[in-house]
């Protein structure tokens, strides 16, 4: 619950900023959480963080922009920061003097909390904006905004229900905007893993099965090497005429662990050691993925193979055309030939996937684009969703 002592008026943040896409964005971002708190507090029965207003998104996002272009001692600072006051955090770190919200500040505290989980705690005070501290824990939609690189930030909130990945509200890098579309989930053959990542529509989205693919989506782009993930039907063997035999990593039997944690999670779960035993079971198999050649899972999240060689059906014909969308407001889809999405991985996975048209590829660039094949009953045509602002 916020300190009435704490609460603030838009009119005490200064209004001036010199970075434009901070001030043609935060009036989106504060309609974003004004709508989702109360649409959240209907069902929700624990508190929730304060929502910011647009000035204040605009202050902070102006500010945290320009300290990302410093450096000190050579490195850029990588910083997260939660807008709440101490109260509203669980077990924080409180200093005894407040510290204005400066890009001078954020670059010397920048080494103390630049490893993952951590946030500098930022809220109002009688002289502005100010940094009171860092915490680990915080409420279900608190606005975090992020630097991933100079210039780079993406605005985000923790899910309400459940862990794992935040859910993106926009990517700003230098004067590029993108503000994730919400209205992405109503897309005619939009897949449910795209939907999981947006978050926005069902209070329950993170306890059901399609975002254990957005975990192994998060881990497959860290690490940074590059990997195909293929998802085909549990009990079928027809996805065996797209890849080229013999396999050189075949598991028999199909390695379960996956499976078991999440039966095991609906079952009964147990957040002091599920989410330990579960982060490290997505780390090992999104691991294979940095192979040469694709790893193959059913969709009960149960091993078959990895390194496996895309190659098309001896009944197929080469895919020629697919729809690129991404789920951003202003992106329009466009049909375009497989080779425009990407080289040999985003090629040999849209063949996969219009050669066996009840599965899906995930595919992770080295440079960090990420892209999912699905197949459209209502186009008749493969579609490449790229996801890279749903997953940073």
């Amino acid at each position: 619950m916020v300190n009435p002592e704490l609460s603030y008026q838009a009119s005490e943040i200064p209004s001036f900023t010199t970075y434009n896409a901070a001030r043609s964005v935060a009036d989106l971002v504060a309609q974003h959480f004004e709508s989702h708190h109360q649409a959240v507090s209907r069902y929700y029965e624990h508190d929730l963080a304060p929502k910011p207003d647009a000035r204040t998104i605009e202050s902070i996002i102006d500010t945290t922009f320009w300290a990302s272009l410093r450096k000190e001692e050579g490195r850029s600072p990588k910083v997260s920061i939660a807008f709440l006051p101490p109260e509203d955090a669980e077990h924080p770190l409180i200093f005894a003097e407040k510290l204005p919200l400066t890009a001078n500040t954020l670059t010397k505290l920048a080494p103390a909390v630049e490893r993952s989980g951590i946030h500098l705690g930022v809220w109002p005070t009688s002289e502005g904006l100010c940094i009171w501290g860092t915490t680990r824990v915080i409420p279900g939609l608190c606005f975090v905004l992020e630097v991933i690189e100079p210039g780079m930030l993406v605005i985000k909130h923790r899910r309400v229900d459940g862990f794992g990945k935040f859910v993106n509200v926009a990517v700003l890098k230098g004067d590029q905007i993108k503000v994730v579309n919400e209205e992405s989930v109503k897309e005619r053959d939009c897949p449910s893993v795209i939907n999981s990542m947006i978050g926005f529509k069902s209070p329950k989205l993170w306890n059901n099965s399609p975002n254990l693919l957005v975990q192994l989506a998060v881990s497959m782009r860290s690490h940074e090497r590059g990997g195909i993930l293929l998802v085909v039907p549990t009990g079928l063997e027809k996805w065996r005429k797209s890849i080229i035999h013999p396999i050189t990593y075949q598991v028999e039997p199909a390695f379960s662990e996956l499976a078991h944690l999440y039966r095991g999670y609906l079952d009964e779960p147990n957040p002091l050691t599920w989410q330990t035993q579960f982060a490290a079971a997505v780390n090992n198999l999104a691991g294979l993925t940095a192979v040469d050649g694709a790893t193959i899972i059913n969709d009960q999240y149960e091993l078959l193979a990895f390194g496996a060689k895309i190659g098309r059906s001896a009944d197929g014909v080469p895919v020629e055309e697919i729809i690129m969308t991404e789920p951003v407001i202003g992106n329009v889809g466009m049909v375009v030939h497989p080779v425009q999405t990407g080289g040999t991985r985003h090629l040999s996975a849209a063949q996969f996937v219009y050669d066996q048209r009840d599965a899906i590829a995930l595919v992770a660039s080295q440079d960090g684009r990420f892209t999912i094949f699905s197949w459209s009953p209502c186009e008749k045509k493969v579609q490449a969703h790229r996801v890279d602002a749903l997953l940073l």
